[in-house]
C-alpha cells in the first residue's frame, strides 16, 4: 500500500499548492463562464500590451480533462521538491517555477513572432494558448538531466521513463490532441533544457522574491496600461479598438465580479 494521501501532500507542499490554485482558478473559470479568450496568451493580445496573460494563461485550462492530464503530471514530477540531495527542493523548484512560468510564455511570443514576421504564418496572429504544460514539460526536462532514473506517473496507471518523457509526451499529445500547442510544449522543453545544463542559474531566494515582485509590477502595470487602476476595482478597458476585449472587476456586496467581453472567434492552443 501506498503513503495516505496527507503524506505525500506534506511532502509536496509547492506542487499541492499550485495544484490547488489550478483547480479554483479551473472551478472559477467555469462558475463564470468564463472563455480562453478572456485569459489566454495571443500575439495580438500581447502586442496590444497585455502581458498579465503570460500569468493568467498558465495557470488556466479550458476543460476539465486539460486540467487533470497537466496536474496529474505535475503531481508526479513533484518529487522535485523531495530531491534536496542532488540540488534540487522545495526552494529549487518553487524558484524555477517562476522562471519557467515567465521565461516559456516569452519564448512562445518570440516563436509566434518569428513565424508571423519572418515566415508569414498569418494563423499564429491569433492562436491563443491556455494551460500549465510549458512548465509542465520544463520540469519533465529539468528531472530527465538531473535525475534520469525517475519516472514519470500519468494517473497512477502510466509510468515513462523520464529521460524520453519529454518528448514522448511531445510527439504523443500532438498526435492524440489536434489542439495541443506544439510551440508551448517545445518552449517549456527548451527552457527545461536552458534550467537544467546551467544556462538559466543563479536562483536564490532574494532573486526569486525580485522576480516575483516585478512580476506583479509589470502585471498591475499592463492592466493599468491596458486601461484604468484603481484602489477600490481594477477596470480595463480598449480604448483604441472596439474587438479587443474589456475587462472589469468591479466590487459588489461583499464580493468582486469579472465582467468581460468576449474577443473575435480565434483558434485555442492547450498547453
Amino acid at each position: 500500500m501506498g503513503k495516505p494521501l496527507i503524506y505525500e501532500i506534506l511532502e509536496k507542499p509547492a506542487t499541492s499548492c499550485i495544484i490547488g490554485i489550478c483547480s479554483a482558478i479551473w472551478f472559477y473559470i467555469q462558475k463564470k463562464n468564463i472563455g480562453y479568450s478572456h485569459v489566454g496568451l495571443s500575439y495580438e493580445t500581447a502586442i496590444e500590451g497585455q502581458y498579465w496573460r503570460i500569468i493568467t494563461s498558465a495557470f488556466s485550462h479550458i476543460s476539465i480533462i486539460h486540467l487533470v492530464f497537466n496536474m496529474s503530471a505535475l503531481w508526479s514530477l513533484g518529487v522535485v521538491e523531495q530531491l534536496d540531495h542532488v540540488g534540487l527542493g522545495v526552494e529549487y523548484y518553487l524558484q524555477y517555477t517562476l522562471v519557467l512560468v515567465v521565461v516559456s510564455g516569452i519564448l512562445v511570443l518570440a516563436m509566434y513572432h518569428l513565424l508571423i514576421q519572418r515566415f508569414k504564418v498569418e494563423y499564429f496572429r491569433r492562436v491563443t494558448a491556455v494551460g500549465y504544460s510549458c512548465v509542465v514539460f520544463g520540469w519533465m526536462t529539468i528531472l530527465s538531466v538531473k535525475q534520469p532514473s525517475s519516472k514519470l506517473e500519468l494517473f497512477g496507471l502510466l509510468s515513462l521513463p523520464i529521460s524520453f518523457a519529454p518528448f514522448e509526451s511531445l510527439i504523443f499529445t500532438s498526435i492524440i490532441v489536434p489542439q495541443a500547442s506544439f510551440i508551448g510544449h517545445l518552449s517549456g522543453i527548451v527552457v527545461g533544457y536552458a534550467i537544467a545544463w546551467g544556462l538559466i542559474h543563479g536562483m536564490t531566494n532574494y532573486w526569486a522574491l525580485s522576480l516575483l515582485g516585478w512580476i506583479v509590477a509589470v502585471f498591475v502595470f499592463s492592466l493599468k496600461k491596458s486601461g484604468a487602476l484603481d484602489l477600490n476595482f481594477i477596470e480595463i478597458e480598449s480604448v483604441t479598438d472596439p474587438s479587443l476585449p474589456s475587462v472589469r472587476f468591479l466590487a459588489s456586496g461583499n464580493g468582486r465580479t469579472l465582467q468581460m467581453n468576449a474577443l473575435p472567434d480565434g483558434n485555442v492552443e492547450i498547453v
